[in-house]
């Protein structure tokens, strides 16, 4: 019953921001990585940022110095802050995470729902 929910999703104008954030509920033992992926029409799905357990991130070269990711270990959330957002930032957003639902069991990924970010120009 692993269950990640976004949210934060919407439209915005180009040069703008958005935060979004991703809670993880369930029945959880332990999260390594967190992360957000998007996926535009026509596209695959690609790495936007991750973050591990002890706090190391890895950005999209799309991404740095733009988007910042962070975490909440105790809650089990992951957050994605886009500024300066450009309308190829068009996509559906994913929440990623790779997580054990109890001890002795290998690290499994789940994914959200995805929320739409739309970006006019």
């Amino acid at each position: 019953q692993v269950q990640l929910v976004e949210s934060g999703g919407g439209l915005v104008q180009s040069g703008g921001s958005l935060r979004l954030s991703c809670a993880a509920s369930g029945s959880i033992f332990r999260i390594n990585d967190m992360g957000w992926y998007r996926q535009a029409p026509g596209q695959q799905r690609e790495l936007v940022a991750t973050i591990t357990s002890g706090g190391s991130t890895n950005y999209a070269d799309s991404a740095k110095g733009r988007f910042t990711i962070s975490r909440d270990n105790g809650k089990n959330t992951a957050s994605l802050q886009m500024n300066s957002l450009q309308p190829e930032d068009t996509a559906v957003y994913y929440c990623y995470a790779k997580l054990e639902r109890y001890w002795g069991e290998r690290y499994s990924d789940y994914w959200g729902q995805g929320t739409q970010v739309t970006v006019s120009s």
